[in-house]
């Protein structure tokens, strides 16, 4: 029963965005910076934790996920460090995912011939 909650959230976040991108000028990196954010905020208030039980990785998956994992650094290093964690605590925890989209990213583009959009 899970999988079916994790489809129809991840379902209605997909659904969101599509129609942010229709029927807004939002450019996508703009929308994934609000994915992030929409993240960071629902971690920090507390609702993410129960949408992720019920969702599972139809909530974690996405850009969703990661603002969560920002938050939760950021957290962790201001319970750890105290007002300098505040700076820390993100990078610390965002790490390995901005390190390996930057690295795969890299490599893509030097197997894929990319052109920019007229």
């Amino acid at each position: 029963m899970d999988y079916i909650n994790a489809f129809w959230v991840g379902g209605v976040v997909c659904a969101l965005v599509q129609i942010l991108m229709e029927k807004t000028k939002m450019m996508p990196g703009r929308i994934m910076v609000l994915l992030v954010c929409t993240g960071a905020v629902l971690s920090f208030i507390g609702w993410f934790e129960p949408m992720q039980d019920f969702a599972g990785a139809g909530i974690s998956v996405p850009l969703l996920g990661y603002g969560n994992i920002l938050m939760k650094g950021v957290k962790e290093a201001i319970d750890q460090e105290g007002f300098i964690g505040l700076f820390q605590g993100g990078f610390k925890a965002g790490a390995v995912g901005t390190s390996a989209a930057l690295i795969f990213g890299y490599l893509a583009s030097l197997i894929f011939n990319s052109k920019m959009k007229k």
